[in-house]
């Protein structure tokens, strides 16, 4: 059975996200959709001098209010803008001192935020060893007009999926019956009970080895 998945390409996420591409053999960037200017795609927290949390933002281009993820663009002066930024946070200011190689790719905001965020995590898998066929939605043939859960039935479809792993969250979006009337299997990712930092944070502290230990444990799918 072919398993897909599909969720936004968020900016450094947390462990549990990367168990969709544990899941999966298909991981699909879902970058055609509306650009959620209050969500995790252009943005993460990290720990400051003082211990409190704040938030790390890329850089980005002005946009229209329902500009596609896809669609988006860094401002003129991103990677110089987006050290200054992570010069805020001690352990992103001393990986860049390092040279270490994830936040070295971190800081360089070159290209389309696309191409940025898929590489990130692209990356992420690598170091994890969590290796999915990635695929981004922007450049299947989906029709527009397609929303909700018919547009994610037809992604798979359309990659020859027979099941679609989700979030916990998307419970509320996706029955198993719809998904069934279709022809597809519907599982769901149990809540993630973990360390809910950055995977980037936790991979500054922590070995690749033991944060992979962690997704995989976590990766339990149930119906």
């Amino acid at each position: 059975m072919s398993t897909i998945a599909v969720m936004q390409p968020y900016f450094f996420p947390y462990a549990g996200y990367f168990r969709l591409l544990a899941a999966a053999d298909v991981f699909v960037l879902f970058d055609c959709v509306q650009f959620p200017r209050r969500g995790w795609v252009h943005r993460n927290r990290f720990r400051r001098a003082d211990a409190t949390l704040d938030w790390l933002t890329l850089p980005l281009a002005k946009a229209p209010r329902d500009a596609r993820i896809a669609d988006l663009a860094f401002a003129p002066d991103a990677e110089a803008e987006m050290h200054a930024r992570m010069a805020r946070f001690p352990a992103l200011a001393d990986a860049l001192d390092r040279h270490d190689p994830l936040v070295a790719g971190a800081a360089a905001c070159a290209g389309r935020p696309n191409d940025y965020l898929a590489a990130q995590i692209a990356t992420v898998a690598d170091r994890l060893g969590l290796c999915p066929r990635m695929v981004r939605s922007s450049t299947l043939d989906t029709p527009p007009d397609l929303r909700g859960a018919e547009r994610i039935i037809h992604i798979v479809r359309q990659l020859g999926g027979r099941r679609y792993v989700n979030s916990p969250g998307g419970r509320a979006l996706y029955t198993p019956d719809h998904f069934a009337d279709a022809g597809l299997d519907l599982a769901f990712l149990v809540p993630y009970q973990n360390d809910m930092s950055s995977i980037l944070d936790r991979l500054l502290r922590e070995p690749p080895a033991d944060v992979r230990a962690d997704i995989l444990a976590a990766t339990q799918l149930v119906d």
